[in-house]
């Protein structure tokens, strides 16, 4: 029997770019993958940071001081609980994941966490300079690439950008190649003849259990028309 592999697709937004300099995060958004594929469970929280968010941030997330006055602080058990349960001992799956490990660890320290180690996270930025060479490895050009919808993102996000990096992962590991199976093989195939990249005869067949599925189809419903899972 194959192995789970069980992954978190996590982002963070922040007050500012710099924790040493006093930024903390505001927001926090998180998406299970088993064998790189979302099971539809998620973890979201915005959080109090304490200090002023930069107008910087705000135009990116459009989350202003007003929006997290009542938000949790990130100490509470329902917060940094929560999250450290949903993560479990999962790799963490992060965009530029410098930036979001520095944050998450110095927010874990600052209340007694254990941080975890940087062997537990995997950086897409640097898989897609190394699989697209010089070529743009923003979230929004991989998006774009791989012809994944932007349509409902107006603003940044966690939990959606942390929805977008789940599928754009799937596709830096191989995409459609990697998520369906061909029924013949390639030496069958008359002389000449080649498969296109958008014939798939087989799906894998799915290790979710009902509820996970019912759940990612409506995870599904979020990403657009153009959403890679609805391309039967």
């Amino acid at each position: 029997m194959t192995p789970l592999i069980r992954e978190i697709a996590f982002d963070t937004e922040t007050t500012g770019l710099n924790p040493n300099d006093g930024d903390r995060i505001i927001e926090m958004g998180a998406v299970e993958m088993i064998n790189h594929i979302p099971t539809g469970k998620t973890f979201h929280t915005r959080i109090n940071p304490r200090r002023a968010v930069s107008e910087a941030t705000i135009r990116i997330t459009g989350l202003t001081d007003d929006h997290l006055k009542d938000a949790p602080f990130f100490e509470e058990e329902h917060v940094v609980g929560a999250f450290l349960e949903f993560v479990g001992d999962a790799t963490l799956v992060a965009h530029n994941a410098g930036f979001d490990r520095g944050f998450l660890n110095m927010e874990l320290a600052l209340c007694g966490r254990d941080p975890i180690p940087d062997d537990r996270w995997l950086d897409t930025a640097a898989l897609a300079r190394k699989k697209y060479p010089g070529a743009p490895a923003s979230l929004d050009a991989l998006c774009k690439r791989f012809d994944i919808s932007l349509e409902s993102r107006t603003l940044h996000g966690a939990l959606l950008d942390s929805q977008l990096l789940a599928s754009v992962y799937l596709e830096l590991l191989g995409g459609r190649a990697r998520a369906f199976s061909f029924d013949t093989p390639e030496t069958e195939l008359a002389a000449g003849e080649r498969r296109t990249a958008r014939q798939r005869p087989q799906k894998l067949p799915s290790l979710l259990t009902e509820s996970e599925k019912a759940a990612h189809a409506a995870f599904i419903e979020t990403l657009g028309p153009d959403c890679l899972w609805k391309q039967a």
